[in-house]
C-alpha cells in the first residue's frame, strides 16, 4: 500500500479538500453570504465548488468534534465521494485545527477507502494523487502511521469478511506465515497430534467435531529492545460457529464467519505494531479451528480436561469459544512472561444485548489496565464499558462432575459468567483483561448492505501499545 503525502508542494494544484469546525468556518476568508447558503459547517455537510481552476471541497465537522469523530467524518468523506474526487495534486487545508486533528483527518481519509474485496482502486492510490498538509512539519510520521493503521485494519477487516470456505484453516495458515516471513515474527503451529500431546484439551474438544486440522497458532513479535515490556495476547478464532452439536437456528447463521473477530483484531494489530516498529514486545496466541457438527462432535455432559488441569463440564457446545480461549489463556500464562494480557473475541450475546454495537464489555482483574483500555477506547473510539468479576459469579458456573461447567444455567449475565470462567486460566496473572467484542466487531458499515467487519480492536490495541510501551 503507497501513500502520497508532501508537504508544501510547488506543483501546480487542482483540487482543495478543506475541512471546518461551525466556529472555524464562521471565521473563514472564504465565508459569504452567498456561500452561507450551502455551507455551514455541520458535521458530515459537504459542498463542492469550482474557484478557478481549482475543485474546492468544504466538509463540516461540526461543533467541538472529537479526534475520533474527525476520523469518522473523514472516513464518510472518503467513501462517499470516492467517484467525485480527481486523481491530482490535492492540498489538505484545516483550518485552526491541532495536528492530533489533522493526523485524524488523514487517517480517516485513508480508511474511508476500505471495500471488499480490498482492491487499492480508490482514486487516493491512483499514481497521479498526491494528498498536499500545507505547513505541517511532520507529514512524513503522519503519513507512516496513516499506513501502519490502514495496513492493519484492513486485514482485520478482510479475514473477517472472507465467506467460511475461502477461509479455511490452510487459507489463514499460508496467509500467517506470509506475514511473519515479511514482519519478522516467529510463528508456531501446533496441529491436532501435537496439541493431544501438550494436553491443550479444551481447543481440541472444539476441533475434534471439524474435518480441518487444528492449528493452535503463537505469533511473537520482538522489538528487538532488551528493556521492552511484553504484552500477550489471545484472540478468539473460530472460522465459522455452527453452534456444533447445540445447532444455531438457520437464521442469520452465515454471520457466523464472524467469529473469529477476536483473532482478526490481534493480527491487525501485529501488522501495525511491526509497520510501525513499537518499542513493545507482542506474544499472540490464535486457536484456530472451526466449530463443526460430525459423529464425532463434542457433546453436551462431555467432561474435558483443559490444558492447566481444570475439568470442565460441557452443557452446551455453542459456548466453544470460552473453550478456545481457556487453552490459548493458560498456555500463554505458563510459556511466557508477560507485563499484560489481553483476550479478544466475538464471545456471547449477552454484550450485545446489553451494548448493541456501542462499545465493547471489559473485564479485568487490574485497574491501571482496565484505565488505560478505556482510555485508547474513547481515543479512538472503539470504546469498552467495564463489567465486574464478582467472586459470586463462580457458583454458577461450578459442576457436579468437573471444575467447572461451560457456562451457566440460569438466563442472565452469560458475558459476566463467561469472563469469570476465563479468568481461572490465567494462572494467576496478575494484569489480565477480556473485551468481548461481539457487538462491535461486525455490523453496519458504509461500504457494505449487509452486516460487515467494522475493523474493531486494531486501533484501540495499537494506541494501548504505544501508551503501555
Amino acid at each position: 500500500m503507497k501513500i502520497n503525502i508532501a508537504n508544501n508542494l510547488l506543483e501546480e494544484v487542482n483540487q482543495d479538500l478543506i475541512f471546518y469546525t461551525e466556529e472555524t468556518w464562521k471565521k473563514s476568508k472564504k465565508r459569504s453570504d452567498n456561500f452561507d447558503r450551502f455551507f455551514s459547517g455541520k458535521k458530515n455537510e459537504v459542498f463542492a465548488h469550482f474557484d478557478g481552476s481549482i475543485t474546492q471541497f468544504h466538509i463540516g465537522l461540526g461543533e467541538n468534534p472529537s479526534t475520533s469523530e474527525i476520523q469518522a467524518i473523514a472516513s464518510k468523506f472518503a467513501f462517499d465521494n470516492r467517484k467525485k474526487i480527481a486523481a491530482t495534486y490535492t492540498y489538505l487545508f484545516a483550518e485552526n485545527l491541532e495536528t492530533e486533528q489533522v493526523e485524524s483527518i488523514v487517517t480517516g481519509l485513508f480508511l474511508g477507502t476500505y471495500e471488499y474485496p480490498f482492491k487499492e482502486e480508490h482514486v487516493f492510490y491512483h499514481k497521479d494523487f498526491e494528498l498536499i498538509l500545507n505547513d505541517v512539519e511532520n507529514y512524513k510520521e503522519i503519513a507512516e502511521k496513516t499506513k501502519a493503521l490502514c495496513e492493519g485494519q484492513f486485514a482485520c477487516m478482510e479475514w473477517l469478511n472472507k465467506p467460511q470456505n475461502f477461509k479455511k484453516v490452510p487459507q489463514i495458515s499460508d496467509y500467517l506465515k506470509e506475514i511473519s516471513e515479511k514482519y519478522g515474527f516467529k510463528l508456531t503451529v501446533f496441529d491436532r497430534k501435537k496439541s493431544e500431546e501438550l494436553g491443550l484439551g479444551a481447543f481440541l474438544a472444539v476441533n475434534q467435531g471439524s474435518s480441518q486440522e487444528a492449528a493452535f497458532t503463537i505469533l511473537e513479535y520482538n522489538c528487538g529492545k532488551k528493556s521492552a515490556k511484553t504484552v500477550g495476547l489471545v484472540g478468539k478464532c473460530v472460522l465459522f460457529d455452527t453452534g456444533g452439536i447445540s445447532i444455531k437456528p438457520s437464521d442469520n447463521m452465515h454471520y457466523m464467519k464472524s467469529d473469529m473477530g477476536g483473532a482478526t483484531a490481534v493480527i491487525g494489530t501485529l501488522i501495525s505494531a511491526a509497520e510501525l516498529k513499537l518499542p513493545v514486545n507482542i506474544v499472540a496466541i490464535l486457536p484456530i479451528t472451526d466449530n463443526a457438527v460430525s459423529n464425532n462432535s463434542y457433546i453436551p455432559s462431555d467432561v474435558i480436561t483443559a490444558y492447566n488441569g481444570k475439568t470442565i463440564e460441557i452443557l452446551n457446545t455453542d459456548a466453544e469459544g470460552r473453550m478456545t480461549l481457556a487453552d490459548g489463556l493458560s498456555y500463554l500464562s505458563k510459556n511466557f512472561k508477560t507485563d499484560a494480557l489481553i483476550d479478544l473475541a466475538t464471545l456471547t450475546g449477552s454484550s450485545v444485548r446489553m451494548f448493541g454495537n456501542t462499545c465493547g464489555a471489559l473485564f479485568s482483574n487490574n485497574s491501571d489496565l482496565k484505565n488505560a483500555l478505556e482510555k485508547s477506547g474513547e481515543k479512538t473510539n472503539q470504546r469498552l464499558w467495564n463489567m465486574p468479576l464478582w467472586d459470586i459469579w463462580k457458583d454458577d458456573f461450578t459442576s457436579d462432575v468437573a471444575d467447572f461447567k461451560n457456562i451457566s444455567m440460569k438466563p442472565v449475565g452469560d458475558c459476566i459468567v463467561a469472563a469469570k470462567f476465563l479468568e481461572q486460566f490465567i494462572e494467576g496473572h496478575s494484569n489480565w483483561a477480556h473485551l468481548d467484542i461481539a457487538g462491535v466487531a461486525f455490523g453496519n458499515v458504509v461500504y457494505a448492505k449487509e452486516k460487515a467487519a467494522t475493523g474493531y480492536g486494531v486501533q484501540l490495541l495499537v494506541d494501548f501499545l504505544e501508551n503501555f510501551s
